[in-house]
């Protein structure tokens, strides 16, 4: 937008660099150029200002298919002004010389016709071919088709006008119609998620199976060992019982042999000793054998009183005690005779 200044009943017009005016004094051209700065008079001059700059056009609107299905199509196409003076001349961007503000909204006109013709292209595209052909090839084709249709079109050039650059970003079909067109992609990802999870279930009972079969497998391996370890247990009782008892038996066989050869030397020693004495009595009863009775009594009679501890009564008569007393007395007669 131009800045005017008015001073004594002329005015001052500076332009920005981005745009260029277009001076006309009675009728004719007298100044054009970007960023222009001069004083002019207000009743006989007419100032035009075309911007230079790159516009940005958003577009939005509805196209129909090949099978009457309505989509949108929405996107942006960025255009500059290639010939200001062709374009001033076909369209009007004369300013108010009080405020510096267009008269009229000629960047609207521009925008409309490339409204109406990219959405001429993008009909005419959608038209002939199916909705899902149309969502299945995505934007790029239908942007081609807009960006062959727009960028060097020989109309546009004529007016001045230059599209840079189409982009389309969406092409979308109505709700109702996307959700019926999402429904059989949903139900498809959702028996391959009910596939899934089937396998899931399918493959933690496996691993359940597995799992139960391994434990069952280490149960019998355990109870085999645990029935080795018990024979092999009773088998080290049974061998330990049969050489406890071998070892007793042995023990009992030592003991009884020992004992038997202690009672064969006992009996050794008593009959040795039993033979000493039967020969010491048979000698002593051999010295006796020749004796009288008187004597034999006698001996006994001192035999017997070696014998006997306390005497509390002796009877002798005369019939015993003279006998027994001659006895003696002959006895001891020649045991002195002998010496």
């Amino acid at each position: 937008m131009a800045e005017i200044r008015n001073m004594m009943g002329l005015r001052h017009l500076r332009a920005e660099p981005s745009a260029h005016v277009l001076r006309f004094k009675r009728g004719r051209l007298v100044g054009s150029g970007r960023g222009l700065a001069f004083w002019f008079l207000p009743m006989s001059a007419s100032v035009a200002e075309v911007p230079m700059d790159d516009r940005s056009l958003h577009f939005l609107f509805h196209a129909r298919t090949q099978d009457f299905q309505d989509l949108t199509v929405q996107g942006v196409a960025a255009w500059r002004v290639m010939d200001p003076e062709r374009l001033g001349a076909r369209l009007d961007f004369s300013i108010d010389l009080a405020r510096g503000a267009w008269r009229k909204q000629p960047l609207e006109q521009v925008d409309g016709l490339l409204t109406g013709m990219a959405q001429q292209m993008a009909v005419k595209h959608v038209a002939g071919m199916t909705v899902r052909a149309l969502l299945a090839e995505g934007v790029d084709l239908i942007q081609q088709r807009i960006s062959d249709g727009l960028v060097g079109n020989a109309a546009l050039a004529e007016m001045g006008v230059g599209v840079v650059d189409v982009r389309v970003a969406d092409v979308a079909p109505t709700p109702d119609l996307e959700k019926a067109l999402q429904t059989p992609t949903r139900e498809r990802i959702q028996q391959e998620a009910d596939q899934a999870t089937f396998e899931r279930r399918a493959m933690a009972v496996e691993k359940e199976r597995a799992i139960a079969e391994n434990e069952l497998q280490n149960r019998i391996e355990l109870a085999r060992r645990e029935e080795q370890l018990i024979e092999q247990k009773g088998a080290n009782d049974r061998r330990g019982a049969t050489e406890a008892a071998e070892a007793a038996r042995i023990t009992v066989a030592g003991k009884a042999a020992r004992t038997r050869v202690e009672a064969e030397a006992e009996a050794a020693r008593i009959a040795m000793v039993e033979t000493a004495l039967v020969d010491a009595e048979r000698a002593r009863m051999a010295i006796y054998e020749g004796l009288p009775p008187n004597v034999m009594m006698g001996l006994a009679a001192r035999e017997l009183a070696g014998k006997l501890q306390k005497i509390e009564h002796l009877n002798v008569g005369t019939e015993m005690f003279g006998p027994l007393l001659q006895g003696l007395l002959e006895a001891g007669t020649r045991r002195l005779d002998v010496k």
